[in-house]
């Protein structure tokens, strides 16, 4: 993957990780940027509609759909990003807070190699599917790890077993939806379900 990446040709070149919620894009993602030279990372995350925008729609509890994002500054984004030797100043999404801060996060003139990760980068309805990446990456996980990896996120997260119960309703749709509604990717990761001690 890392050897794709490098080979890629021009003075700005976008890479896409893609996949269903907790199917591992940001730490894949984070590890390439680690062991690439002049790369950095741009999540989608920083899209996310404020909870105040949400609640007014009645999209609050879909939170991570989607419609909970602003597609088309995403897309307007994303075309930024691809003109070679430009700075470009987007908005990372803080977790801790539950919104995003805008002008958190910078490319600065000199880079060339942007990963992008998020869930929506490769789906088959506009604006997305008008989006243009120098790679694809898609990583296949099966639903059943999703859950598990979902779960244990919710749980680090100090949510009690209702609300868990409630986000994993909503993540788990957000991620059939993605695997449903994704077009083709250059590089497909596939990763097996988690086995527990004994089990492999």
């Amino acid at each position: 993957m890392l050897a794709r990446i490098c080979a890629l040709e021009g003075a700005r070149v976008l890479v896409a990780v893609a996949g269903a919620p907790g199917s591992g894009k940001s730490t894949l993602a984070e590890a390439l940027v680690q062991r690439l030279e002049d790369a950095v990372l741009v999540p989608m995350d920083g899209f996310h509609l404020d909870d105040r925008v949400l609640e007014a729609r009645g999209l609050l509890a879909r939170k991570g759909a989607v419609e909970t994002f602003d597609a088309e500054g995403f897309a307007a984004l994303v075309q930024r990003l691809a003109v070679p030797r430009t700075e470009v100043i987007f908005p990372v999404f803080d977790r801790s807070r539950e919104l995003a801060v805008a002008g958190a996060g910078v490319v600065s003139p000199g880079t060339r190699i942007v990963v992008i990760e998020g869930n929506y980068l490769l789906l088959d309805a506009a604006p997305w599917s008008h989006l243009r990446y120098d790679l694809r990456i898609w990583l296949d996980v099966p639903e059943a790890e999703l859950e598990r990896r979902l779960t244990a996120r919710w749980q680090g997260y100090g949510k009690d077993a209702r609300q868990i119960a409630a986000h994993l309703e909503n993540d788990l749709a957000n991620a059939r939806f993605v695997v449903r509604r994704s077009g083709r990717a250059d590089l497909s990761v596939a990763q097996p379900a988690h086995q527990g001690p004994g089990q492999g």
